[in-house]
C-alpha cells in the first residue's frame, strides 16, 4: 500500500512510457504537403476569366501570351485583366495603368455579338494611350470541306 499513497505517479505505472511534450513534426509535415497538393490542383480550374465568345476569323488568329488583355463582354462591360469596369472608368483609369505597368502590347477580346461601335471606342481608348502594338483577339475558323 506503501507504493500507492506515496508514490505520486498517479495513472502511470511501471512499465509505461514517459510522457513527451514535443510536436508531432510528422503530423504537421503530412497536413502541409496536403495543403499544397490542393492548392497546386485547384489553382489552375480558378484561372477561368470572362466568358466571351470570339469571332472567327480566316487569317492567322493572335493568342494573348504576354501582355496586357482587355476583355469586352457581350453586356459592353470592359474587364482589365479580371477587374470589370465601365466604359468611364476605363478611360479614365486606363492610361495610368498604362503608364505603371508598361506593357508589351495590349490585347482585345471582344465577344462577336458587340456592337462594333463599342469596341472601337474602346480601341481608341487604347491607342490614344499611347499603345502602338493592338492586338485583336479572335478563334481560327473551321475549314469545312
Amino acid at each position: 500500500m506503501a507504493g500507492l499513497v506515496g508514490g505520486g505517479g498517479g495513472l502511470r505505472g511501471h512499465g509505461e512510457l514517459p510522457l513527451n511534450a514535443d510536436i508531432n513534426v510528422t503530423s504537421l509535415v503530412d497536413v502541409a504537403f496536403v495543403l499544397l497538393i490542393i492548392f497546386m490542383i485547384t489553382a489552375p480550374i480558378m484561372q477561368g476569366g470572362v466568358d466571351v465568345r470570339l469571332p472567327r476569323a480566316q487569317a492567322r488568329p493572335l493568342e494573348p501570351k504576354s501582355g496586357l488583355v482587355v476583355t469586352l463582354d457581350r453586356d459592353g462591360r470592359i474587364y482589365l485583366e479580371q477587374a470589370a469596369l465601365s466604359y468611364d472608368d476605363f478611360r479614365a483609369t486606363f492610361p495610368a495603368f498604362v503608364r505603371t505597368k508598361r506593357p508589351t502590347g495590349v490585347y482585345l477580346r471582344a465577344d462577336g455579338r458587340v456592337p462594333y461601335a463599342d469596341v472601337v471606342q474602346v480601341l481608341a481608348v487604347i491607342r490614344t494611350s499611347g499603345v502602338n502594338d493592338v492586338g485583336l483577339v479572335a478563334e481560327p475558323e473551321t475549314v469545312q470541306r
